[in-house]
């Protein structure tokens, strides 16, 4: 099945923050009420062809702060051997390193996020971190790197001026398509978000991603937008996103 090609029709809802009367939230009804789901060991062909089983694991994860690096390196320090496939590796020469701008990301080893465990792992096959939240009863979200649990939801900040001469923060949440990855995204052998194969979920993103929109938008944001969210569906997705089942 084909990945239906960007810049189809979307429709969008605009409200303010109920928790920061300074922000205004634009959400894309168009994704967040699609049947996209992660397919990762059951259809993900990966971002590149030679490495189909990393998935999009396979250059590392970039951190977004220094309180990202520190939250996820003290799930680090919780991980063994039996759940890291890599961690004698991980702590013998660092589970980090510097990107060719000096960024700071995970470390990639074997083709792959330091973090990932091939398929013939006794432990599990995928993210060791990922892994270890559903094994001690926690959502992922909270022990993986931003930008991996956030993918494909794409959170942007856009400062506004409506021309009064005030200012507010327009808070932008959508779909992470291969423009997200910048000029490289073009070239990636397979992508999930647009690709009709991932979009197999028996529930609507903002139902299955609930965990992630409310980390990203608050309990009381996360409440509207599935107000909103419910309307859209009733009204018979009037702007659906072509990926989905037809």
């Amino acid at each position: 099945m084909p990945e239906v090609d960007l810049g189809f029709p979307r429709s969008f809802v605009e409200f303010a923050n109920p928790d920061d009367a300074t922000e205004v939230f634009r959400c894309d009804l168009t994704w967040l009420t699609s049947r996209w789901t992660c397919i990762f060991g059951a259809g993900c062909a990966g971002i590149y062809a030679s490495a189909p089983d990393s998935g999009c694991c396979t250059l590392g994860a970039h951190f977004s702060d220094e309180d990202d690096h520190a939250r996820v390196a003290g799930f680090v320090e919780q991980l063994d051997p039996t759940e890291w496939e890599l961690h004698d590796l991980g702590r013998a020469e660092g589970w980090t390193e510097r990107d060719a701008d000096g960024e700071l990301k995970t470390r990639v080893a074997d083709g792959a996020c330091i973090f990932h465990n091939s398929r013939d792992f006794r432990g599990g096959y995928g993210c060791a971190l990922h892994a270890h939240a559903l094994a001690t009863g926690l959502e992922p979200h909270t022990t993986k790197p931003d930008v991996c649990w956030q993918l494909p939801l794409r959170r942007e900040f856009r400062e506004v001026d409506p021309g009064d001469g005030s200012h507010y923060t327009e808070v932008s949440i959508g779909e992470y398509t291969r423009t997200g990855w910048g000029p490289g995204g073009a070239d990636l052998d397979w992508y999930c978000s647009s690709n009709t194969e991932a979009h197999v979920a028996p529930e609507p993103v903002y139902l299955g991603s609930r965990a992630e929109l409310t980390a990203l938008m608050g309990e009381a944001g996360y409440a509207e937008l599935v107000g909103h969210c419910e309307r859209f569906v009733a009204a018979g997705r009037p702007v659906p996103h072509p990926a989905d089942p037809r």
